[in-house]
């Protein structure tokens, strides 16, 4: 409401007519009723903005703490990047290392896989050798002297393992006639090769030698009769077919080198034999595939 405000001729002439006093009472009651209402307004205005500054307040505060979380929370994603790349530094070089030991690795297993092909190569044509120098010494028996004669070849050591019933007679160390054409087959065999050496070893069963027998006489075990009878070979060979004694030695096992088992009847004949033993040099095996003798089966 817009106040009104008196002249100064206005005032004049309401003195004038005894008006002043009671004009100013009702100012004076209009005033007070004025400022009475605006100071309720101002409390409720008052009462408000105190309401709105708590609630602000409030926010506030919550909304720092909200910022103190998020700060914390920032903080710990710091602590975890660091800690995660540090494992991915860690990671990246233990797979460079990792990567450096595989590749040698690799390295490894290739020149393994080499030397395996190599050695595969070696025996392969060792084991073409042994059969060209197997056949080479053969050649000179018949298919039944083959039954009882036993050619093999073991790092280029000829073995010709001979039974003892083709040998000697029984129950003694003096040759059969049955031995002079297998012997004479063996003997053509060694004068082929001439500059090979030739060992002639006896072998036994477990059987103790009887004294008893007219054939055993002066013979006290099996290492006395393996070794005469490698010795009766020997002497065959050199007074029948000329082979030089100097390349010959004779030598027995006795019973102490067998094949098999002596508790069964094939097993102790298997056990009792002569084996001839040629060991050639090695520029004289390796010649061996490339020489051999013109003649062959008769």
């Amino acid at each position: 409401m817009k106040e009104k405000y008196l002249t100064k001729n206005e005032l004049i002439m309401m003195k004038k007519h005894g008006l002043i006093f009671p004009l100013l009472a009702v100012a004076l009651l209009v005033s007070s009723c004025a400022s009475k209402k605006d100071l309720e307004n101002c409390q409720s205005e008052n009462r408000e903005l105190t309401s709105n500054y708590q609630t602000a307040k409030e926010q506030l505060a919550a909304s720092q703490a909200r910022v103190t979380a998020l700060e914390e929370q920032l903080l710990q994603q710091k602590r975890d990047y660091a800690s995660l790349q540090k494992s991915l530094d860690k990671s990246l070089l233990n797979t460079n290392s990792n990567s450096i030991n595989i590749s040698k690795l690799v390295d490894q297993i290739n020149e393994s896989n080499q030397y395996i092909r190599h050695l595969v190569e070696v025996k392969s044509k060792s084991d073409s050798l042994n059969m060209v120098l197997t056949n080479n010494l053969t050649r000179s028996l018949s298919r039944e002297e083959l039954k009882e004669v036993d050619v093999q070849v073991l790092k280029g050591v000829v073995y010709i393992s001979l039974a003892d019933n083709m040998l000697y007679k029984t129950a003694s160390y003096e040759i059969n006639d049955r031995a002079a054409e297998t012997l004479s087959k063996i003997a053509k065999i060694i004068m082929d090769y001439k500059e090979y050496d030739v060992l002639v070893e006896g072998n036994t069963d477990n059987v103790p030698v009887n004294p008893n027998s007219p054939l055993m006489k002066n013979i006290r075990n099996n290492w006395d009769l393996s070794t005469l009878r490698a010795s009766s070979v020997v002497q065959y060979l050199q007074k029948n077919y000329g082979v030089d004694p100097k390349r010959m030695t004779a030598g027995g096992r006795g019973e102490y080198n067998p094949l098999t088992s002596n508790n069964t009847e094939l097993g102790r004949q298997r056990n009792r034999r002569t084996q001839i033993i040629i060991t050639p040099k090695l520029d004289q095996f390796m010649d061996l595939i490339d020489e051999a003798p013109e003649n062959t089966k008769e």
